[in-house]
């Protein structure tokens, strides 16, 4: 089968959409299917084209099997809404134009958000006469309302229509949550052409690994009890959250937060950290996807938080499938589907959002029962090997494909 897949983000970007993408795609290969993705230029979040690229009209490389074609996009940093805009609505015309050049396929899958990558499939579908598989990983409009990022009225209800019409002409719409097909059939659709095909981890790559190495002995992390947010610094993680919690534990000395990420809201966040004065907080910037699993390791426990807003008890934000592969206690800041996977798994304790005291609360009482985070940590792993093994989920969506 000769699948093209449209993702506005791909390895080396090291976020959630560039490994779900890449993961699949390469297990598709493995296969025997001819996969190609088309992208832009590396360059989440800082809009910085990453070295070794540039952002030419277009370029071709071979990762892993995969056939990848970047092409040129207006580059822009993951803040702003009118620039960041322009960046998604170029992907979307470069991908369309750039359709009738390359090879015929048997189907189209894109992702979504970014909005206009997923709006590309039903173009790029109709061009080369194939079927179009939207995938949905996040509700838009509706998660970009909730932070706040959008109020004119008018655009809201321009992104709702360009929201109805996607699903209305996907043959097949496959979301990452229960609760997003659930949202989805209350739009109007047919339940037989949605298919969930939840999250997972790469369980070769994410794997138990010693406490100590060379990431913990750099940052100075081996004497520590350290208690890790790793991903995205954005306007709906709520991170403040994590810094009034460190404030309330400065006078435990061997307990420390570390933050691994970039976003929208990480300079703020270094500026209140700096104010605040907190001595147990490291902050490190963006790092490698091959050096990850060594930050996890390095880790007693770890933090998924987001604001607390009724459309985040849809989300189920995919570090938690990381954390629990590397046998790491979860603290689930987040309602909804995601605390009912940490209650069925018995992975982590669940805390209220944006709730810094009962945060605070919470690690002390890890802190104090090292014994019931080992527990914690190996009932994730066991959860995740049996629900959310990539190359499963991989081969499920091969099947509906």
């Amino acid at each position: 089968m000769r699948i093209l897949f449209l993702s506005h983000y791909f390895p080396p970007e090291v976020n959630a959409p560039a490994s779900r993408t890449y993961e699949h795609c390469k297990e598709w290969v493995k296969n025997g299917h001819d996969v190609t993705v088309i992208t832009c230029a590396p360059n989440h979040p800082r809009g910085k084209v990453y070295s070794g690229y540039q952002n030419k009209l277009f370029q071709w490389e071979v990762k892993n099997g995969i056939r990848v074609l970047r092409l040129w996009t207006y580059v822009a940093a993951n803040q702003g809404f009118l620039k960041r805009t322009l960046n998604y609505i170029s992907y979307m015309i470069s991908a369309i134009f750039a359709t009738p050049f390359i090879q015929k396929h048997d189907v189209v899958i894109s992702t979504s958000p970014q909005f206009f990558n997923g709006l590309a499939g039903f173009f790029v579908s109709r061009i080369k006469n194939i079927p179009w598989i939207l995938e949905i990983r996040d509700l838009w409009p509706e998660s970009i309302l909730a932070v706040g990022a959008i109020k004119n009225k008018t655009v809201i209800k321009m992104l709702e229509k360009l929201e109805a019409f996607s699903y209305r002409k996907a043959d097949r719409i496959v979301p990452v949550t229960y609760a997003f097909k659930v949202h989805i059939e209350g739009k109007g659709n047919a339940p037989e052409k949605i298919e969930v095909i939840m999250n997972g981890v790469d369980l070769s790559t994410y794997a138990t690994l010693p406490r100590e190495n060379t990431i913990s002995k750099a940052f100075g992390l081996n004497d520590k009890f350290v208690i890790s947010y790793f991903g995205t610094h954005g306007m709906a993680h709520g991170l403040e959250t994590v810094l009034h919690a460190a404030k309330e534990l400065g006078e435990k000395k061997d307990i420390l937060f570390l933050l691994v990420g970039s976003g929208a809201e990480r300079e703020r966040l270094l500026n209140l950290s700096k104010k605040m004065n907190l001595e147990n907080l490291m902050m490190l910037d963006q790092q490698p996807k091959e050096k990850m699993p060594l930050f996890w390791a390095s880790s007693d426990v770890s933090m998924v938080l987001l604001r607390k807003t009724d459309l985040f008890k849809t989300v189920i934000p995919s570090k938690i499938f990381e954390s629990m592969a590397m046998e790491k206690p979860i603290i689930l800041g987040v309602k909804g589907e995601s605390k009912e996977i940490i209650e069925k798994a018995e992975s982590g304790l669940c805390i209220e959002p944006e709730n810094s005291s009962e945060l605070a609360e919470t690690i002390l009482h890890l802190y104090e029962h090292q014994e019931e985070c080992a527990r914690l940590g190996q009932n994730g792993r066991k959860y995740v090997t049996q629900h959310h093994d990539r190359s499963v989920l991989a081969r499920r969506y091969e099947a509906l494909l």
